[in-house]
């Protein structure tokens, strides 16, 4: 008998918590599972802020996928590029850049999401986002070699240009990489007798008029207050209006001189939905609470990439945000769906009442509101660093973490640069790989193609 074929796509918190649990509950013999990813760990995106500036090491946020116990699903290296879900075939482009073919029965989508742009002049070549590893670790490097070249020039207008730092989205992504980062430079600076800490500024910009308005007035001014007692100029209302490489200019007219612009300013769904030619909202491919696609026989859709109904809401249209916290769930409820679908059996829709959010601003600083609670400070931080290291899926990689956090206190950073810094930076485009996608109609083309030679 022929075994169902189930591909998974995406090795996110999504992908990953969904392949955990079939191959608990799935029996070798019940189904085959592939896992279609270019790398082979799960990245805990939430704590990319703290390997930019230091505290963790790229290790302690990519957690193996070879380490399970249970580990039999077979690894695709690659990217999902397109899906024709008549044929039932998804096209994956390899390491190597070569098109391959996959055919499933059952296709879980969870491609995640990629730094959402806007056509602003300059934006795609000089910013840099925060969403891969790769880009993280970059920063560092990055932010490093401008106080070292600052340091090293005579231009007091390079200096000025190489001290200032420009983060643009108020969100958690970029209020937590503002915040971490400076705190780099601000210890960083002690040791470059040259530069006057003075001439460092950093700018947190958001069109927005709040920062952070999901954690509530009360904590966003808190968080607001905590950023700018260091320095840090919030600017809400702004955004970038032209990037340069050597200058910002801001939709308030203001033109600051700077060479680093990192957007954080939101995500989008993987270019990966748009393949399809299904039915979006707002960019997220449209599924049912029990998170299947319509008129896509045999494919499901989750996490950041699906507008997944948020049944446990006040208003009926509200669809769950893009946050782990739902992703991870989502991924158990979408295996026992696909576990009964195999079995016959009736299938349940996703509910889940938000717990709360969790903002680490680097040191004593924190806000955070678990189970509605708001606490800032010391409190705060506790709660956002135990959900974090609770959250990593092994205990090797929980305790790398809690080792480099102990390191990091007592010993602090050495402000060292590992040459991740090309002449030519790669864009956002390149970080993300958002321009490997295929149309619908190049995926249509591909698989008729296929069909026709076989």
């Amino acid at each position: 008998m022929v075994r169902p074929r189930i591909l998974v796509v995406g090795a996110g918190f999504a992908g990953v918590e969904c392949i955990r649990r079939l191959e608990r509950r799935l029996s070798p013999s019940e189904a085959d599972i592939a896992l279609v990813t270019p790398n082979s760990y799960q990245l805990y995106l939430p704590l990319l802020p703290q390997v930019a500036s230091g505290v963790l090491t790229p290790q302690s946020v990519a957690v193996s996928l070879r380490r399970s116990s249970r580990y039999r699903t077979r690894i695709i290296p690659g990217g999902a590029v397109g899906v024709d879900v008549r044929a039932k075939i998804c096209v994956v482009r390899t390491l190597t850049g070569d098109l391959t073919n996959h055919a499933y029965d059952h296709l879980v989508l969870a491609p995640g999401s990629i730094t959402r742009t806007f056509d602003i002049p300059g934006l795609i070549e000089n910013a840099r986002g925060m969403k891969t590893l790769a880009e993280a670790t970059y920063l560092r490097d990055h932010v490093i070699s401008q106080l070292d070249l600052a340091d090293a020039s005579e231009d007091e207008a390079e200096r000025a240009a190489r001290l200032c730092f420009v983060v643009v989205g108020g969100g958690y992504a970029g209020t937590e990489t503002a915040a971490c980062l400076q705190r780099l430079t601000h210890h960083a600076v002690k040791r470059y007798p040259r530069l006057d800490p003075r001439e460092i500024s950093w700018h947190l910009l958001d069109l927005a008029p709040k920062l952070m308005p999901e954690l509530g007035d009360a904590l966003g001014r808190a968080a607001l207050d905590i950023l700018r007692r260091r320095g840090i100029q919030v600017s809400l209302g702004v955004s970038v209006a032209k990037a340069g490489p050597t200058e910002v200019t801001l939709t308030d007219g203001r033109v600051l001189p700077s060479r680093t612009l990192i957007w954080t300013a939101g995500v989008t769904a993987s270019p990966l939905i748009a393949t399809l030619d299904a039915e979006t909202v707002r960019g997220r491919l449209l599924v049912t609470p029990e998170m299947t696609v319509p008129g896509a026989p045999g494919v499901f859709a989750l996490g950041d990439a699906a507008a997944v109904p948020d049944l446990a809401a006040q208003d009926e249209d509200a669809v769950c945000p893009p946050t782990a916290q739902h992703a991870l769930r989502q991924g158990r409820t979408l295996a026992d769906n696909l576990i009964a679908t195999l079995r016959h059996q009736p299938l349940r829709p996703y509910v889940h009442k938000d717990l709360g959010l969790v903002v680490d601003l680097g040191g004593t600083d924190a806000v955070s509101k678990p189970l509605g609670i708001p606490l800032r400070g010391l409190p705060a931080q506790a709660v956002a660093r135990g959900y974090h290291w609770a959250a990593l899926r092994t205990n090797v990689a929980k305790t790398r973490l809690a080792a480099n956090w102990l390191l990091n206190a007592l010993a602090g950073d050495d402000f060292v640069r590992i040459g991740i810094r090309s002449a030519k930076p790669p864009t956002l485009r390149e970080f993300e790989y958002t321009d490997a996608y295929l149309t619908p109609e190049q995926v249509r083309a591909h698989t008729a193609a296929l069909r026709a030679s076989g």
